[in-house]
């Protein structure tokens, strides 16, 4: 018997990694009811990432209210599992740029002590795993809100406390770890992180993201200085040295908080998704690998969904169903593709083409199942 198994990202804006896996499934069985399939919808660690992880994990959202990145009360989530002692954190729920408005974010002002709560809350439950995406934020604190949140506490020279906000990078002289929360030792953290920036310097978190969160140049020079700053105490005090660690300038530098406060581990959140769904065992056997994701471009050659399935493949042929394509044949031969479906190729126009994605995908679907033969 034939097996497929069915391994998308979402359609941004029209269908869930769930959603593509039922109308590709519905079509496919129309023309081969008895056809072995197994679903196995991804993220990379952004958006529609807690509700991939939800069908993995058999959790529930855990809600609670925090601080958003102006120190204000937001009420924020996170996907918790009591069986496997698991929980997803997204910083953005309460550190995200999307929780300010336009004449609010100033990346000098913002917190990631949010996160921290967030985190708090997860290893007072009992976790024994905390993976975190830390895409979209409105910070640019190296993580020190997030930590003062767990009990690290950050003194200016002369030994008064700092509030953890990306202007505080510039005071910073001393790091005390004499309160800090005693559970973070029993817990793995793993840090969903798709980008590589250092710390400092011209491709730095500060000269690279903060323009994007409110950041003039004038702010930009100060908050890159500071994380060199907040470099130079992690090295004097911990003898840990961040000047040429890829991936810790990530989220205004949040990506060495993670690994100094949390001794955490950096990942592609692509294939930390890949590894709560057990991914290379359960397609070891397939015949068929079906992915897709709603627009096919450059971006797809590193680090997303679609290259995470190509990196698993061993001798599976390779189907692709995408919303739109938009890559030239050189690229396209890069991605070594047994089958293309292009879905905007059924619709009108584009609002088309999004509003039945699912239906022109089934549509897909069944015609791919016709070229196999295998009705």
């Amino acid at each position: 018997m034939l097996k497929i198994a069915i391994a998308p990202d979402k359609f941004k804006g029209s269908l869930s990694g769930l959603e593509f896996c039922e109308a590709v499934d519905k079509g496919l069985r129309k023309h081969a009811p008895n056809l072995e399939i197994v679903n196995l919808p991804l993220a990379d660690g952004g958006d529609g990432t807690v509700e991939v992880l939800k069908y993995y994990l058999n959790g529930e959202l855990i809600t609670l209210p925090v601080c958003d990145p102006l120190m204000r009360e937001v009420r924020a989530s996170y996907l918790y599992s009591e069986e496997k002692k698991t929980a997803f954190i997204e910083m953005a729920e309460a550190s995200g740029i999307r929780l300010l408005s336009d004449g609010e974010a100033n990346p000098l002002r913002t917190s990631t002590y949010g996160t921290g709560e967030l985190i708090n809350d997860a290893l007072d439950r009992g976790v024994e795993h905390i993976i975190l995406g830390i895409g979209g934020s409105a910070t640019n604190d190296a993580g020190m809100g997030m930590a003062r949140a767990l009990g690290y506490r950050f003194l200016d020279n002369e030994v008064r406390e700092l509030k953890g906000v990306g202007k505080d990078l510039l005071d910073l002289d001393s790091i005390d770890i004499r309160q800090v929360n005693r559970k973070i030792k029993k817990v793995k953290f793993d840090i969903a992180c798709d980008v590589d920036n250092p710390l400092y310097g011209p491709d730095g978190a500060a000269y690279v993201y903060a323009p994007q969160k409110g950041a003039n140049l004038d702010m930009v020079e100060d908050l890159d200085f500071g994380l060199f700053t907040f470099n130079e105490v992690v090295n004097l005090e911990f003898g840990i040295d961040f000047k040429n660690v890829k991936g810790a300038g990530a989220a205004g530098g949040l990506g060495a908080g993670c690994m100094l406060f949390l001794n955490a581990k950096l990942n592609s959140g692509i294939e930390l998704i890949k590894q709560e769904a057990n991914f290379d065992v359960n397609i070891k056997d397939a015949d068929w690998i079906i992915t897709g994701e709603g627009k096919l471009d450059s971006q797809t050659l590193s680090g997303k969904v679609i290259r995470g399935v190509i990196d698993s493949i061993t001798n599976q042929k390779l189907a692709l169903f995408c919303g739109q394509v938009d890559l030239n044949e050189d690229e396209l031969k890069q991605l070594k593709i047994d089958h293309l479906s292009q879905i905007s190729s059924y619709a009108k126009d584009v609002n088309d083409s999004i509003q039945n994605a699912g239906k022109y995908l089934e549509k897909a679907a069944e015609e791919f199942a016709r070229l196999l033969h295998i009705s």
